[in-house]
């Protein structure tokens, strides 16, 4: 019997699709109707650093008293949080999948007092994105990521649930951000983050936002660096996101050493139901080659397993070119 139990931060995920943090998440009902279609577990909808400072930012504006902008500090602080406790223990009393909570940020200061209610509201774990752009030409790209290091370190002391990391993809060097975030006591890492991209509308002659979701060939970037950082980072926790859109999609990940693998776009295009659809072709394509876990196959394609682990090396660019003209 075909088996689609894997584990991912330590928790036991009855299959490795996750829903990734996203609106998709954001109630009760469409996360009992993931887990009704197979989801392995689901990552809440993100608490906003940037969005509780910046409402903070535009009330202090607004008020002539330094009373009063204390109060109203506190005010939408706590309610931000306390709302998102509140969606945590809801979703945990009805569901029986793992729940990990997410929080988006942009510094190591005031949101981290938030990682302990968040872990006492019941959250199996907790998925950390952070972002900070670098825009200063002035500063050093280690001090960039001295950012991702310092909230590692300081979050590693307050809670005990298990923590992951998810990263942009344009570091120099992202399996030195990965052994960092290992080494500073992160339990997994999510590659890779999506970011809001702008675009130029010429006929309104303005910025506009680009293509919120993901397509499958975006795959290829995450796919390259979930098959190099499982193989040299093995003591860490992958979860594969951007570009899955299918169960083929999702084999390929698995294959490349993700632990779990996280959809979003492909949802929102076309419904709850292509969890079932993508778990179906998992197990279709595992009773085809004769797998009965994901253990018997995950990693087997990473870089340390195949006869030529340059092909996953950028140098193979112009060699596969070569001959075209």
């Amino acid at each position: 019997m075909t088996k689609l139990e894997t584990s991912y931060l330590g928790l036991s995920l009855k299959s490795p699709l996750i829903v990734s943090s996203s609106g998709l998440n954001s109630s009760v009902d469409k996360i009992k109707e993931y887990k009704k279609y197979g989801a392995g577990a689901v990552v809440l909808k993100s608490l906003f650093e940037e969005q509780i400072l910046n409402e903070v930012s535009s009330l202090e504006r607004h008020s002539d008293y330094t009373e009063a902008a204390d109060y109203l500090k506190h005010y939408v602080t706590a309610n931000n949080v306390q709302e998102y406790i509140n969606h945590i223990k809801a979703v945990k009393e009805a569901v029986d999948i793992p729940v990990i909570a997410s929080i988006n940020c942009m510094s190591d200061s005031q949101w981290l007092s938030f990682a302990s209610r968040i872990q006492e509201a019941g959250a199996d774990a907790l998925e950390v994105n952070i972002y900070y752009l670098p825009v200063d030409p002035k500063r050093k790209a280690e001090e960039y990521e001295n950012i991702y290091n310092s909230i590692a370190e300081k979050l590693n002391k307050i809670i005990t649930i298990p923590v992951a990391y998810k990263i942009g993809s344009h570091f120099t060097n992202p399996l030195n951000v990965i052994e960092n975030l290992r080494f500073r006591g992160a339990n997994g890492v999510v590659l890779f983050n999506r970011f809001f991209e702008p675009d130029i509308d010429v006929n309104a002659m303005k910025v506009v936002p680009a293509d919120i979701f993901s397509s499958p060939s975006d795959l290829r970037y995450t796919l390259r660096w979930v098959a190099i950082a499982s193989h040299l980072i093995p003591e860490i926790d992958i979860s594969a996101s951007t570009g899955v859109h299918d169960g083929e999609a999702l084999v390929k990940m698995l294959l490349a050493g993700a632990n779990s693998v996280q959809v979003c776009s492909a949802i929102y295009k076309n419904g709850a139901q292509h969890i079932e659809v993508m778990l179906r072709d998992l197990k279709e394509w595992m009773d085809k080659k004769g797998y009965k876990s994901i253990a018997d196959f995950r990693g087997s394609l990473n870089m340390g397993s195949i006869a030529d682990p340059a092909q996953y090396e950028r140098s193979q660019f112009m060699k596969y070119f070569s001959s075209y003209e």
